[in-house]
């Protein structure tokens, strides 16, 4: 960053610093998130982990750095607060692949089937589903499923992924994919691997099948922190965005984490949307109060219930 950068950030997050105070205002901000955010959350995590801890605040304002279904997430498990998304252009590909029309016609005609959302799905669609699972724990929850037909939406790759780790149960998985894991591929990995050739590689479960595959772990965002700041390696090379390295070298800066690489970005696995969410926007929304997460008091009941499942089991 140039210094007039560094000195317009100062004084951004010196305003903001005393707006959350005076409102009794929480930051909460995805992994994923530019730097500058995730150094003055109050929390970091993934989108889960942020919207449970924001029910043990007494917080009055939560401000959620993510994407628009996170955001949702936070409120469906806070209702009575007040939630505040920096930028409503921020939202998630992947969820708006699945909509509410189009799975509730699947689940007609699977009637026997037990619909698994994925958390990254919109809130009207959680409203459809018998269950919840986010990448760290939708192995263990649909292997505790008696159904024996699973709905997977709206991954494919995540839902694969968990098939094959779950045999005895027949999958039919929706169409969607994260279009930034889905453009990493196991040629590029590979290559990385041939210039260091005593890395570990570590993909998310959203990354595509082939890119998987030569993986040497795979897990959520909070298990490769895990696993690369801890594993003996030196260097990983890490298949998911951009925005972990961040947090990866807080953690343990000795080590090397090798993102591919492109000629237009710094990595191949770059969420534009993550990215929409800027200092100047959340103390634009603390000042004003605005981009309020609002849902139908009917869809928070409804999509609490799946919510609500998971813990039970996770």
């Amino acid at each position: 960053m140039t210094t007039t950068t560094l000195d317009k950030n100062k004084e951004l997050i010196e305003k903001i610093n005393y707006l959350r105070r005076k409102k009794n205002a929480i930051i909460l901000a995805h992994y994923y998130q530019r730097g500058e955010i995730q150094d003055i959350a109050d929390i970091v995590g993934d989108s889960l982990e942020l919207a449970r801890k924001a029910q043990q605040t007494d917080a009055d304002i939560i401000v959620f750095a993510g994407v628009r279904f996170m955001a949702e997430t936070a409120k469906i498990l806070n209702p009575e607060k007040k939630v505040l998304h920096p930028n409503p252009e921020s939202g998630c590909p992947m969820a708006d692949m699945a909509t509410y029309e189009a799975l509730k016609r699947m689940k007609k005609e699977h009637p026997d089937a037990v619909v698994v959302a994925y958390i990254n799905t919109n809130a009207d669609v959680k409203t459809l589903a018998d269950i919840i699972v986010t990448s760290r724990n939708a192995v263990k929850v649909v292997k505790s499923l008696d159904a024996k037909k699973i709905i997977f939406v709206p991954d494919k790759f995540l839902g694969s992924y968990i098939a094959k780790q779950v045999p005895e149960k027949e999958f039919i998985l929706w169409e969607g994919f994260c279009p930034p894991h889905f453009n990493l591929t196991a040629e590029q990995l590979l290559e990385l691997k041939k210039k260091y050739p005593n890395s570990k590689i570590a993909v998310h479960p959203e990354c595509n099948t082939t890119a998987i595959e030569v993986a040497d772990f795979v897990g959520s965002t909070s298990q490769i922190i895990q696993f690369a700041t801890t594993c003996e390696a030196d260097t990983v090379i890490i298949g998911t965005e951009v925005g972990l390295k961040h947090q990866l070298e807080k953690i343990n800066p000795n080590k090397n984490y090798v993102f591919p690489e492109t000629a237009d970005y710094c990595g191949v696995v770059h969420c534009c949307d993550m990215k929409k969410n800027t200092l100047d926007k959340i103390l634009d929304v603390l000042e004003n109060e605005t981009n309020e997460i609002t849902l139908p008091q009917e869809v928070i009941e409804k999509a609490k219930i799946p919510l609500e499942r998971m813990t039970q089991i996770v």
